[in-house]
């Protein structure tokens, strides 16, 4: 039988709550704050780059070294002669771990579907906490400095990260069907933004008594996580006797609900939606190859508009506490803790573009209009005055208009994209296609994290927030095709509704 598109809607949401058990809270759960955690370590290092370059800059040259610490020592462990030096190889880093980052993560999306999740997952966790320990940590314990050494680990760190995104995407793509996933992924994929402000606010509470602490409590914090997560995550509902996504008896309601929004409306309704990561061996479908992937419709311009997001996106995470405290000259712990602003825009954000992506049954645009305006907001968080409540408003609206489109892009926009109807029901595609989105993402991130660093130092912040609205600019271009195919959708969809009264 076939329902009108409002009434099926409503079918479908009612659905959506009335398969939820706690097994799917549990889920919901373990894979935000695995990914949180994660986050939280790489915040630690954006958060603690004054201190850093403190550190490695003689005394003699730099007007924040501590005055208490011993000149004999400082100057015996520094590795730059100057301030502008040791920033741009903390630029060099995060452009190393991104594209570390970038590389592992076309990996661990094929190695994502097709091993167990769990174990891909706890493993990426518990690695790169240990590595985080030894790289903030242990060398300051030792007094150990080396660049090429700081350079290794980092590299190591960005491969084992990346496990963790493909992994969480597609346990929550096992998990929650299309009913309500633009709502589920929009407030799930807050879960970077968490990490964010969970890993200011633990940098800024140990950070008085060395930068090295903040990196030993984030680091063991993820470690303990990653422990919880092998023993207490569910990677499928198969694992405690519940039906997949779409196996359901009552069939048509329930097929609809999780059926992908960038799916072909002319699809054999008999066809089966199939769990991305089932246990059941005999009736595992295989695992979709890399190029496969890359030829499903709209992976490729996603992936380069979100290349373009990330690089924004990131220049904020990576660089936005050293921006506050270098422009406006206001104390680290307080740039730290005043950051925390634009990760509750993206929180926001994501959450409401999700849920007016749901009602419209269409994501691309809803992801222009915010983008024009993060336009806008970028040219005006520009000139924002050297005033703290002005400058926070600003920020969460920016966070609002950037970060919410990036999640969208990350998380439901993926899942979409790995449950299309080519791939339905004859192969595992969703923890690949999220590798392939975000790892271009990072690429993009990881050339504009030197790029920022690059463009500051020889022509000023305010052409690094020129730079920033071109690439948003440029985000749009990409999926222009797309906002087309929809809005032309939207209006069919309209005059079918207005004949039909």
């Amino acid at each position: 039988m076939a329902f009108p598109g409002s009434l099926r809607r409503q079918l479908a949401s009612r659905g959506l709550v009335s398969n939820c058990t706690h097994h799917h809270i549990v889920v919901f759960l373990l894979t935000f704050f695995s990914y949180s955690l994660l986050h939280a370590s790489r915040k630690t290092f954006s958060n603690v780059k004054v201190s850093i370059s403190s550190q490695w800059t003689p005394s003699c040259l730099n007007s924040t070294a501590p005055e208490l610490r011993p000149y004999e020592l400082w100057n015996s462990s520094h590795l730059f002669p100057s301030a502008e030096e040791a920033t741009l190889f903390l630029g060099t880093l995060d452009t190393i771990f991104l594209f570390s980052y970038a590389v592992g993560l076309f990996v661990s999306g094929i190695v994502g579907d097709r091993l167990n999740l769990r174990w891909v997952l706890s493993f990426g966790m518990c690695s790169s906490a240990l590595v985080v320990f030894f790289f903030g940590t242990l060398t300051e314990w030792l007094h150990f400095y080396n660049k090429w050494f700081y350079c290794c680990l980092w590299v190591v760190n960005g491969l084992l990260q990346s496990t963790g995104w493909p992994c969480v995407v597609a346990v929550m793509g096992n998990w929650f069907g299309k009913a309500g996933r633009g709502f589920v992924f929009g407030l799930w994929s807050a879960c970077a933004s968490v990490g964010n402000i969970l890993g200011a606010f633990l940098a800024s509470c140990v950070l008085k008594y060395g930068y090295e602490y903040a990196f030993l409590v984030t680091a063991s914090v993820q470690f303990a996580g990653g422990v919880i997560v092998f023993f207490g995550l569910l990677t499928s509902p198969k694992e405690v006797g519940l039906p997949e996504l779409g196996a359901d008896e009552d069939g048509g309601v329930e097929e609809d609900a999780n059926r992908p929004l960038m799916g072909n409306d002319d699809a054999d309704d008999d066809d089966r939606n199939y769990s991305i990561q089932a246990t059941d061996t005999d009736n595992q479908p295989k695992a979709i190859g890399f190029f496969q992937a890359c030829c499903l419709p709209g992976v490729v311009l996603y992936s380069l508009a979100y290349a373009c997001l990330k690089l924004v996106n990131y220049s904020f995470f990576f660089w936005l506490p050293f921006y506050l405290s270098n422009n406006f000259g206001w104390k680290e712990a307080e740039a730290d803790q005043l950051s925390i602003w634009y990760d509750v825009g993206g929180i926001v954000g994501g959450t409401i573009q999700g849920l007016i992506s749901d009602v419209l049954q269409k994501r691309a645009p809803v992801l222009a209009i915010s983008l024009l305006f993060a336009v806008g907001s970028l040219f005006g968080y520009s000139r924002s005055p050297n005033s703290k409540p002005i400058n926070a408003v600003i920020m969460t609206i920016t966070g609002f208009f950037i970060g919410g489109p990036s999640n969208m892009i990350s998380s439901a926009i993926s899942a979409d994209l790995g449950r299309q109807d080519l791939v339905k029901g004859s192969s595992e595609a969703l923890a690949t296609v999220t590798g392939i989105v975000d790892g271009t993402g990072s690429i993009g991130a990881a050339v504009g994290q030197y790029l920022v660093s690059l463009i500051q130092e020889n022509l000023g912040w305010m052409w690094v927030f020129y730079f920033f609205i071109l690439m948003t600019s440029s985000t749009i271009l990409f999926i222009s095709p797309l906002i087309v195919r929809e809005i032309k959708l939207l209006l069919h969809e309209r005059r079918l509704r207005t004949l039909a009264e």
